[in-house]
């Protein structure tokens, strides 16, 4: 194995056939051998979501089943991951799940029916109606990965619950968005002109004109309640008929409701003032039965409420007295809190109130775009690539993902590198982070990076499996505190980041060359041509591949050190992938990275330790 020297005393294989081998790397980002790192189109690995070995296992086109034998179809159909559809969904999403999973459509299964079949399930599919809760989580028993609602609202879903178990929970809300805030609308416009009863009346051989006369929209108030994209639209278009807006909701941004002419009150302020009151909002332990006794007696009288949401957020009883009491002129509603409502339902049958089976969704394009939606989302997740539309993950650009992707590798690494160096392994407490980039702090999203470190730091030491879904979980019931701090540089920002340091506090080194001036373990990495780089080991400069693992040595630094250790490693057949030797000073004391493609036997380790001048070293599997 022909060598020559590089910076920092690098050594760089010149075998051509080696670097033939290695050619195709230096133009894209580095694809790592191990089933735990990202590739560039960010493997399971990365969101941590693996099969039952934890390994990945690749979808097959179906179409490749004309040329497999039986049997090879067999065992691909088995590879494909298997997808629960507990609720209707539209034929162009189903054709998408068919073609890369193995698709159970059981629809109306009690709790009991759903946590029988989940364990079997890699990704489970819902609607409205289907409570995916902790019961459902416990029983899959870490086989469900993914659950997707078919909609936009995951109050069904126990997102806590798929947090602490890492399922990533993806929902799909943009395709019927447009058709819930045309049914707000539609419900407005024919609750204030009293439309549903006059047709009825005119069915019955009656023209009772003087009977239904209503009233206008042009100048009247509507409070939204709720401006997320459901809301929003509705806002959008009831401005185009001529109503003040105003909108509540403690979470949405000023200039996103100023963008578009709506002003952003409180709750008590919307309900006093609105002629109208459209409701937006999820269901939540705050947001249960919101509108009730005490909440009607505060609107202005005559007002007239919408809810195209969630049933659960009127007190349905309290409803009704408000309306007989004319406190609340008339109500248009598409849900229910039991849905669906009983038939004598005082509510349902109301001479007020304008119902609907919950249509809010139920469009042909809306229907079809959400189940095309959800799937893309599923199928992507079980793929590994971050969906869009992930609720309890962090929420980033593909293209910051794409840019990232070196360095998320790189993350990864170095929190597996620096908790191997820990005496024993484990105690680790107190990590800081430190990202140094041309790029000002807006402008460098460390989400990602962070569940990453905080991935290669607990899974070496613990049984726990930690994704980007529950790193932060996982790390506060651990106890790890992670602190970040972001360095900036001068300079023109070409690359997201210059480097990564990894520091772990309070703890002993089994390579004592690793602490700092500080007293903490330090490592740091680059990112050079795509490929992870260990840059430092605490006061140490040096220069190693993070391909492979690495091992570290301290040593005197003396001729012939790089070809005694190399010598051991190729009499055991051990390929050096990339050595570098960091020194304080000529002669002085020095550590030297070997980055190998094979683990060494314990007995090669061994004769490296044996030689005279390596005061002390460590194997490093990454």
């Amino acid at each position: 194995m022909a060598m020559e020297m590089g910076s920092l005393g690098t050594l760089r294989c010149t075998n051509p056939h080696r670097i033939q081998s290695l050619s195709p790397f230096k133009s894209v980002p580095y694809t790592p051998k191990s089933p735990l790192q990202l590739p560039p189109r960010f493997s399971s690995a990365f969101l941590g979501q693996t099969l039952q070995n934890k390994s990945l296992i690749p979808f097959k086109n179906v179409s490749r089943f004309r040329s497999l034998s039986p049997r090879a179809v067999a065992s691909d159909v088995q590879a494909k991951p298997t997808v629960l559809v507990a609720e209707k969904l539209g034929e162009g999403g189903l054709e998408l799940l068919r073609s890369e999973a193995n698709v159970d459509c059981s629809y109306n299964l009690s709790q009991e029916e759903l946590c029988t079949k989940i364990s079997l399930c890699d990704a489970l599919i819902v609607r409205s109606g289907t409570k995916v809760t902790r019961e459902v989580f416990e029983s899959s028993r870490g086989r469900l990965k993914v659950v997707g609602r078919a909609g936009v609202g995951i109050d069904n879903v126990d997102l806590q619950a798929a947090t602490e178990f890492g399922c990533l929970v993806v929902n799909a809300p943009t395709a019927n968005t447009v058709a819930a805030a045309e049914h707000g609308i539609a419900l407005i416009a024919s609750m204030a002109r009293n439309v549903p009863q006059a047709s009825a009346s005119m069915k019955a051989g009656k023209w009772q004109r003087n009977k239904f006369v209503g009233v206008s929209l042009v100048g009247k108030t509507l409070a939204v309640m709720g401006f997320g994209k459901v809301g929003t639209e509705v806002a959008r278009r009831a401005k185009g008929l001529g109503m003040h807006v105003i909108a509540h909701d403690p979470y949405a941004p000023a200039d996103r409701a100023r963008a578009i002419g709506v002003d952003l009150v409180s709750f008590e302020e919307a309900i006093t003032v609105a002629d109208f009151i459209s409701l937006h909002m999820p269901l939540t332990p705050s947001t249960e039965k919101i509108f009730n006794d005490e909440t009607f007696a505060k609107m202005k009288k005559g007002a007239r409420i919408v809810n195209v949401a969630r049933g659960g957020v009127i007190d349905e009883d309290a409803l009704v007295k408000a309306l007989d009491a004319g406190i609340v002129a008339q109500a248009a509603l598409d849900v229910f809190t039991v849905e669906p409502p009983e038939k004598d339902s005082k509510l349902v049958n109301h001479e007020k109130v304008i119902v609907t089976p919950h249509l809010g969704a139920s469009t042909m394009e809306a229907q079809e775009g959400v189940a095309v939606e959800i799937a893309e989302a599923v199928v992507g997740a079980l793929k590994g690539e971050l969906a869009a539309t992930a609720v309890n993950a962090p929420m980033v650009p593909a293209e910051v993902l794409s840019e990232l992707a070196p360095f998320i590798t790189l993350a990864e690494k170095l929190g597996r590198l620096a908790v191997q160096l820990v005496a024993g392994g484990s105690g680790v407490k107190s990590v800081k982070v430190t990202y140094s980039s041309a790029r000002a702090g807006d402008d460098l999203d460390t989400r990602v990076l962070r569940a990453m470190i905080t991935k290669g730091i607990i899974e070496p030491i613990s049984s726990a499996f930690v994704n980007l879904v529950n790193a932060d979980f996982i790390a506060r019931q651990r106890g790890l505190r992670l602190s970040e701090e972001r360095i900036l540089l001068d300079g023109s920002p070409q690359e997201p980041l210059e480097s990564i340091q990894v520091q772990i506090a309070d703890v002993e080194s089994k390579f004592a060359s690793a602490i700092s001036e500080s007293g903490d373990i330090k490592v740091e990495g680059k990112v050079k041509g795509g490929i992870p780089h260990l840059s430092k080991v605490g006061a140490f400069s040096v220069d190693v591949s993070l391909e492979g693992s690495v091992i570290l040595c301290r040593q005197t630094d003396q001729p012939g050190m790089i070809g005694t250790v190399g010598n051991i490693l190729g009499e055991e057949n051990v390929n050096v992938n990339f050595m570098s030797v960091g020194r304080i000073a000529p002669r002085k004391k020095a550590v030297m990275a070997i980055g190998v493609d094979e683990e060494p036997s314990k007995g090669a380790l061994k004769k490296i330790g044996d030689v005279p001048a390596i005061e002390e070293f460590v194997y490093l599997k990454l």
